[in-house]
């Protein structure tokens, strides 16, 4: 499975710009990619209670839809997030997009210290299959929760795509609980982080990676923006589990309803 990690330095609330740098970069993906990945609210950047009720927006608005309509020009997935307005109500929001439309849409389920309050925590884990390989998301802060990963591991996940907004003094956290976090699932796992200042001089990491099943790291990129294209090779999933298998060993399972949609969707609502 060939992926492009573009990281990027959005603009905080000017929605035009970032949904412009999106679309360009998904217009000039390499061959042949079959996953594009973006940062954290990459479409809106972070909002604030002054702005996130004019400038969030619903997962039918035009932004989301001006996605799917490149996604299906370039035949290619993405997976971009936004601050979503659900009739008012408020979640940092990050979809898998395909040429078909929206076939995934997962709700940080894990608030950093800024947002409660301001957003709204999502309720489920899910995953869904593109080209024969199954997805799950998490979103930034999520990834330094062993359970989040756990869970979309539970689902089927062999894939686990990370938007992300890490800022320093922070950088080197993100490295070290995604590469856990593919360890212990036996998954790869791709972090997108974003780059350069935000609001109140804050200054985001970059350091986007590409983990493969056993841990190691197959791409790191730096602090500036760049775009990276890898090959995962798929077949280092089952050699990662020749002589141990974590989920098959684990003797905790983790609660919660578990839902078979006809989509191919799964999903974990959280009790």
């Amino acid at each position: 499975m060939k992926l492009e990690l573009v990281q990027l330095a959005g603009r905080d609330g000017d929605t035009a710009y970032n949904l412009k740098r999106t679309l360009d970069a998904i217009a000039n993906c390499a061959p042949d990619t079959d996953i594009v990945v973006f940062p954290e609210a990459q479409i809106t950047g972070f909002l604030n209670h002054q702005n996130i009720a004019e400038l969030a927006e619903p997962l039918d608005g035009p932004s989301v839809q001006a996605i799917v309509r490149a996604s299906r020009e370039r035949d290619v997935a993405v997976a971009v997030g936004l601050i979503e307005n659900d009739g008012g109500q408020f979640y940092n929001t990050t979809l898998f997009i395909t040429p078909d439309g929206i076939a995934l849409s997962y709700r940080k389920t894990h608030l950093w210290v800024s947002e409660p309050g301001l957003v709204l925590p999502g309720d489920r884990y899910a995953t869904v299959e593109w080209r024969g390989v199954r997805i799950g998301l998490l979103i930034c802060y999520d990834t330094e929760f062993p359970e989040t990963a756990r869970a979309v591991a539970a689902l089927g996940a062999q894939l686990i795509l990370v938007t992300d907004g890490n800022m320093e003094p922070y950088g080197h956290v993100h490295r070290t609980s995604v590469t856990a976090r593919a360890q212990e699932n036996q998954v790869f796992a791709v972090v997108v982080n974003r780059v350069g200042e935000g609001d109140d001089d804050m200054v985001f990491a970059g350091g986007s990676a590409v983990v493969d099943p056993c841990g190691h790291v197959l791409l790191e990129a730096g602090r500036q923006e760049c775009r990276h294209v890898i090959n995962l090779d798929m077949a280092q999933l089952a050699e990662a589990r020749t002589v141990y298998d974590y989920r098959a060993d684990q003797r905790f399972q983790l609660p919660g309803q578990r839902i078979e949609h006809p989509d191919g969707r799964r999903e974990l609502l959280i009790p």
